[in-house]
């Protein structure tokens, strides 16, 4: 997995590096369903990419195996003109591209995933910093909900959002993190399957990210939140889980030379095995039968996937 962590980084670790020169690599690797909208704004523009890797008995196929969704979510890649290479804000899309660059070379070798995997991200070479505590944050050209319109696909039956968590001091740990499930507003019990594949996966205990009912509501509320690597829990009704790339130390956002690949190339590996798991139902990110029972004791939570009653 080092091998396509390293270069995806170095693809992206460019000043010129844009979504269609990453498109043009996926296709020259035999991807072929890769897809590329532009967006702008005042602050400049992004490009939102998306590839289908299609699973032998997945939805594209005309099959009935769930489809995962790998969400790459950062404000940018880079900061320029301020910063000179990659930021550690780029660990999402890295990891999120990796494991698709991954899949495609499995495929291409004949180990064929079920279900279809889907993979989201954008390309930013020279996104804004944003002020914040304890450190600085990577802003982006275009707002959050513009981000989850091309990066949460409604063919997504679970999503893992990955997310350099890096810029906080509860998070004080270097490695990987995952989050409590998060659906229609309910922040449900970390899912056993997933304990057992990320000890598997790293060889030591479960690390979660503690996440609080400000960081799954949407930005724009006014509240604070840990960074973005929750937001897609406020568009779909599918699960959505984080999966926190930390640091020891506060780093910020924009900090050039902070990204390590050998932890990104965990987070890699664990995505890919859940992908595995998964589109091929041997893996459930929540009980649906305690949900189910949550709603009727409780109501719909749902309103928190939105601005508030009052906006």
């Amino acid at each position: 997995m080092l091998k396509y962590v390293s270069e995806i980084t170095e693809l992206l670790d460019n000043s010129r590096i844009n979504g269609f020169a990453v498109k043009d690599f996926f296709l020259n690797k035999g991807i072929k369903d890769v897809e590329v909208v532009t967006i702008k704004s005042q602050k400049g523009s992004t490009d939102f990419i998306r590839i289908r890797i299609a699973g032998f008995s997945g939805k594209s196929q005309g099959g009935k195996a769930p489809t995962l969704g790998i969400i790459g979510r950062l404000g940018g890649i880079g900061a320029r003109p301020e910063r000179i290479g990659i930021v550690s804000d780029s660990d999402g899309a890295v990891c999120a591209l990796s494991c698709a660059y991954k899949i495609g070379e499995m495929q291409k070798n004949g180990d064929i995933l079920p279900g279809d995997v889907i993979v989201t991200t954008h390309i930013c070479p020279n996104a804004p910093i944003q002020p914040h505590e304890p450190v600085a944050f990577m802003d982006s050209p275009v707002d959050m909900e513009t981000m989850n319109k091309y990066e949460v696909d409604k063919d997504m039956d679970a999503v893992l959002a990955v997310d350099a968590t890096k810029g906080n001091k509860i998070a004080n740990w270097r490695g990987v993190a995952i989050s409590p499930i998060v659906k229609e507003g309910f922040i449900l019990k970390v899912s056993d399957d997933l304990i057992r594949i990320m000890e598997w996966v790293s060889g030591e205990p479960i690390k979660v990210l503690p996440i609080t009912m400000q960081d799954i509501t949407p930005y724009g509320n006014g509240v604070s939140h840990i960074n973005s690597i929750m937001q897609p829990c406020t568009v779909t009704d599918s699960p959505v889980v984080g999966i926190a790339i930390t640091a020891v130390t506060a780093v910020p956002g924009c900090s050039t030379g902070a990204s390590r690949e050998i932890d990104i190339e965990e987070a890699s590996r664990f995505c890919i095995e859940v992908a595995k798991e998964y589109t091929s139902g041997r893996l459930s990110f929540y009980d649906h039968n305690e949900f189910q029972k949550l709603v009727e004791l409780y109501g719909s939570m749902k309103h928190l996937q939105t601005l508030g009653r009052n906006r």
